[in-house]
């Protein structure tokens, strides 16, 4: 079942920034609230709240809710308005009145301070009130809403005391303020012709009140019975006897006489009584929903629990079918070491490495990162350092068989006494150093041939000589007139 939390209302109040004593607006619709409780110390600026399809079977807890303008509550268990009212209370001066006895002709409190006026106290800024689907029996009750000035709309279409011959006029004439009732507009007309009868409604209304406050007793004894005797039901299943119909202290003696009678059937049964137990709980199932039930707040309730019950039952199911993941195979059983990755997060105090000849292995909040190396290596003079700045976790691990020198490895290797005589002669002998002249032994590249440019030599504009034309040429026409070129 459901409670009204802070954490709750926290959640429900992100777009206020999960801030909840400025919070004008809060939905707690089907949250299975069984009581009203907190909200009028944590919320006291709430203009707008939903609670509707939850399980509360009273209005409480709002009364401080000054500014408290709309308030669903439909599909609850509420059998009665109350605690919405809005009192009117006025303070006169102890100057004008300085006895108590002018004072308590009004009926009123004599202040204690000076003049203050009318006071209103309560949910006086109530405008709508949403009451759909509830138990409301007592359709006297709504005259608690008459202070509330402010007050317009009203809906208790699907409670009982709708279906009272008579509701809607006792209603509208109750309650003058309100302009809508249901959904449907109160009319001047109607609220006339209301007035005319009310002596008369009222009284009908009054009777049809009491029949119903008399049945509901009768539900309520019948309700409390069955609700007892289920309980006694389920004690008698807990305290049963042993599988065989006997009783025992000492649970061996029951298991050996259990083994002697029904040795050779023992695997069979089990899977039997477990079937049974399947079918019971699907019959059990099905009888309670086939079962007619009234609409009573009882009837939820028993609903709620039946549900919760299959839910639990469900989880237990789920848990025992959960496969365990079993531990993670790190070196097989020939004494291979396997290569595993499940570390992800790196917590410098939560590290452990361990090196071995033949393998490396990190573990990082007991989850396990190893790697095979393919040769042997020193594990003790192996080192792990991490960055400070990148993070990174670097582990050096010599081989075996070198001489670790600054950052160059000096490979060590088992010399005879021919090898080392021969090393005194090398050694003895100067060295001569030869130059390479093969063009394809040149470690780096030639970087003259990389761009190979053409070089363009600039074409000089020579005059072509003119070619006088001779006489020789058959084309050649002399004529005396034309001047010769100079």
């Amino acid at each position: 079942m459901g409670r009204i939390t802070e954490d709750l209302i926290r959640r429900n109040a992100e777009h206020n920034d999960c801030v909840i004593f400025s919070l004008e607006e809060l939905s707690l619709h089907q949250q299975e609230i069984e009581r009203l409780e907190h909200i009028d110390k944590w919320c006291r600026d709430l203009k707008i709240l939903y609670l509707q399809n939850n399980l509360i079977g009273k209005i409480e807890n709002v009364s401080k809710l000054k500014k408290l303008e709309y308030l669903n509550l439909a599909l609850n268990n509420i059998e009665r308005i109350e605690n919405l009212e809005a009192s009117l209370q006025i303070h006169f001066s102890t100057s004008e009145y300085p006895s108590l006895q002018d004072v308590t002709d009004f009926g009123l409190t004599r202040p204690k301070h000076g003049h203050l006026g009318p006071c209103f106290f309560g949910c006086e800024w109530l405008t709508k009130l949403d009451l759909t689907v509830n138990f409301i029996g007592e359709l006297s009750s709504v005259k608690t809403l008459t202070h509330n000035i402010h007050l317009k709309e009203l809906f208790l279409m699907g409670n009982p005391c709708a279906d009272f011959e008579g509701y809607r006029q006792f209603v509208v004439v109750t309650l003058q303020q309100l302009k809508w009732l249901d959904g449907k507009e109160i009319e001047r007309s109607e609220r006339i012709q209301a007035l005319q009868n009310y002596a008369a409604v009222e009284q009908q209304v009054r009777e049809q009140e009491k029949a119903y406050c008399l049945r509901r007793a009768k539900e309520k004894e019948e309700a409390q019975r069955k609700l007892e005797e289920e309980n006694k039901s389920e004690d008698k299943k807990k305290s049963s006897p042993g599988f065989d119909g006997r009783w025992y202290t000492d649970i061996h003696t029951a298991c050996s006489s259990a083994m002697e009678n029904q040795d050779h059937l023992q695997v069979p049964e089990t899977q039997e009584q477990h079937n049974t137990k399947t079918s019971d709980e699907i019959e059990d199932d099905l009888a309670f929903w086939n079962k007619p039930s009234l609409f009573t707040p009882e009837s939820r309730l028993e609903t709620l629990r039946h549900v919760e019950k299959q839910r639990k039952a469900q989880d237990k199911l789920s848990e025992k079918k959960k496969n365990v993941k079993p531990p993670r195979k790190l070196i097989t059983e020939d004494g291979k070491a396997l290569n595993v990755n499940e570390a992800k997060y790196m917590d410098t105090s939560l590290i452990e490495v361990d090196v071995q000849p033949t393998y490396v292995r990190v573990m990082v909040k007991g989850k396990p990162f190893q790697l095979a190396l393919s040769t042997e290596v020193q594990p003790d003079s192996s080192s792990a350092k991490r960055s400070q700045t990148t993070g990174h976790l670097l582990i050096c691990m010599p081989k075996v068989g070198e001489i670790i020198t600054g950052c160059q490895r000096t490979p060590m290797t088992v010399k005879t006494t021919s090898d080392s005589n021969k090393k005194q002669t090398n050694s003895s002998r100067p060295r001569i150093e030869r130059l390479e002249v093969d063009p394809s032994k040149h470690s780096c590249p030639d970087v003259s041939t990389i761009v190979q440019e053409k070089r363009h030599k600039p074409k000089k504009m020579e005059s072509q000589p003119q070619v006088e034309p001779s006489e020789e040429d058959p084309d050649f026409d002399d004529n005396p007139e034309v001047p010769p070129l100079i």
